[in-house]
């Protein structure tokens, strides 16, 4: 069964990931703050990672890039991370950052499920400004 990890400190986004993507085949576990992504990413070795953009000390920008900076010394295996964004605009940070894919809020459960369906099978996924993964 897959384990997905999600950090977010908002309790709603908690509860519309979970209804959407947690079941019999997948299970969500959560993370409060960004600093404890990678300790929980270590631990737990998830299959997928959803970061909310806003997390109180550390946002889903600096927690996927620290996830990234272990991974290019060989620290960690790579794990897809999906950003979960304040705007479409963000899709920059979020590609500046090397996500893997994301979507913008307001979140629905369609969007969340094929998100991470697509992830979790190792292709990307990118909603909001096509062109905004750098060259």
């Amino acid at each position: 069964m897959p384990r997905v990890l999600l950090a977010t400190d908002a309790d709603w986004i908690h509860e519309e990931v979970d209804a959407a993507i947690a079941g019999d085949d997948i299970e969500v576990l959560r993370v409060r703050q960004g600093t404890d992504v990678r300790p929980a990413v270590r631990e737990l070795s998830p299959e997928l990672v959803i970061l909310d953009l806003q997390i109180g000390n550390m946002g889903g920008m600096a927690a996927c890039m620290d996830l990234r900076l272990d991974e290019s010394v060989g620290r960690l295996d790579h794990t897809p991370v999906l950003m979960l964004l304040d705007r479409d605009v963000d899709a920059f940070l979020a590609s500046r950052a090397e996500a893997d894919g994301w979507l913008a809020k307001p979140l629905d459960a369609f969007r969340l499920r094929r998100a991470a369906t697509a992830l979790l099978a190792g292709e990307p996924y990118r909603e909001g400004m096509a062109d905004a993964t750098p060259t």
